[in-house]
């Protein structure tokens, strides 16, 4: 399954590799070098279909667990003063996301849409600690039935040109569904109550959709 995302630049790499393989196929060149060139093409092909895959999640559903929004590895769980919407000190965690990651985005927790917003800005690489502030990013805070508020933000990279946002302010959204998409390789914050109880270390690998951050 591909996400929607995908579409038009799945088609245009298809377009591309037909023509590509027809040119190295029909030129006077050895059978070797076709054939180098021929696989050197389908990979090409193989990494466009896999950076735009959006496989099918079962999220367990649980009022008290924050799932992880995206695929990738926890490289930051500390206390920040987020300035944006709470303006006061929350628990934050940072997932890196690579080029190889599945990058959609999923809404870490069902509520409502309390905040949405998309701030243009800077191409720094996604591990800069001014990525969160500078870069072009949206921020997303989803109010819990419980009362808690969770906060999360898509920050584009130095390869990530395109952050799809498709939360709505009032809108009614589901845990583990889909929220975005971020193109190519990039990292996204969750910020967190003060009081809540985190469950992943630094460095562990988590599955958007899947994996539970914390638990409120």
């Amino acid at each position: 399954m591909f996400h929607k995302e995908g579409n038009t630049s799945i088609l245009i790499a298809f377009v591309v590799t037909c023509i590509l393989m027809s040119a190295v196929w029909l030129a006077a060149i050895p059978i070797w070098l076709q054939t180098t060139l021929s696989v050197v093409i389908v990979l090409f092909l193989f990494i466009i279909l896999q950076f735009f895959r959006n496989p099918k999640r079962i999220t367990p559903l649980n009022d008290h667990a924050v799932i992880s929004p995206v695929d990738g590895k926890v490289v930051v769980i500390e206390k920040v003063q987020e300035n944006e919407f709470f303006k006061g000190e929350r628990i934050m965690i940072s997932v890196f996301m690579s080029p190889i990651n599945v990058h959609v985005t999923r809404y870490p927790i069902s509520g409502t849409i309390a905040y949405s917003k998309h701030h243009p800005g800077k191409y720094l690489v996604a591990w800069h600690p001014k990525a969160s502030e500078e870069n072009e990013r949206t921020t997303v805070v989803v109010n819990h039935k419980n009362g808690a508020q969770v906060l999360y933000r898509q920050i584009a990279g130095a390869l990530a040109k395109r952050i799809m946002n498709y939360a709505q302010e009032n809108e009614q959204v589901v845990q583990g569904s889909d929220s975005g998409f971020i193109k190519f390789g990039s990292r996204v914050d969750v910020y967190l109550p003060a009081d809540t109880k985190i469950e992943v270390t630094l460095n562990q690998v988590v599955q958007g959709g899947v994996s539970t951050l914390a638990t409120i």
